[in-house]
């Protein structure tokens, strides 16, 4: 097989890929971030594609992944414990959350049940200065209407009055 610059030179970018990918996975283990395939391929500036199209790379991968989970240093202790820590201070806010969000609905349907109510017709108003104005407004109005039904009513006697008395005058001349 001849050996042509272009492959020579597509051989070398490869290797100095793999052994990106390589460092990466060593970075990783060292720093306890996650070793998956994304996240290596990233670290590496390689696509994801590469990594499996080259299977000794994926298997060292997955065999260095398994190793990191079983041999568990001081570092990964604390962070399981900070991450149980995290795990029941989320439980606790869920939990918080729940009764506020609890409440919330709980107010919600107060106000629009008293909206209902209101809208409907069938309960009381609540605005009970402008209940107390409205009354006495149509109090002193029937006061008026009352005085300018007297007035009427003496106005009509008066006019009665004199309507007799022409009808008199009238009947005694004729």
């Amino acid at each position: 097989m001849t050996t042509t610059p272009m492959s020579n030179g597509r051989t070398a970018a490869t290797d100095r890929r793999r052994q990106r990918v390589q460092d990466a996975i060593t970075a990783a283990v060292r720093a306890g971030t996650p070793l998956t395939v994304s996240a290596i391929a990233h670290a590496a500036q390689v696509d994801r594609t590469f990594l499996y199209r080259h299977p000794d790379l994926l298997e060292n991968l997955h065999t260095t992944s398994r190793t990191a989970r079983a041999t568990p240093d001081a570092a990964s202790a604390a962070t399981a414990a900070s991450l149980q820590a995290d795990l029941a201070n989320a439980n606790a806010r869920a939990s918080r959350l729940s009764t506020r969000v609890q409440q919330l609905e709980n107010r919600l349907s107060q106000h629009l049940g008293q909206q209902a109510w209101h809208e409907s017709g069938l309960g009381a108003r609540t605005d009970i200065a402008e209940l107390q104005a409205t009354i006495t407004r149509l109090e002193e109005r029937e006061i008026e209407l009352v005085h300018q039904l007297d007035d009427r009513q003496a106005e009509l006697e008066a006019a009665r009055a004199a309507n007799r008395e022409l009808t008199r005058a009238l009947n005694q001349r004729g």
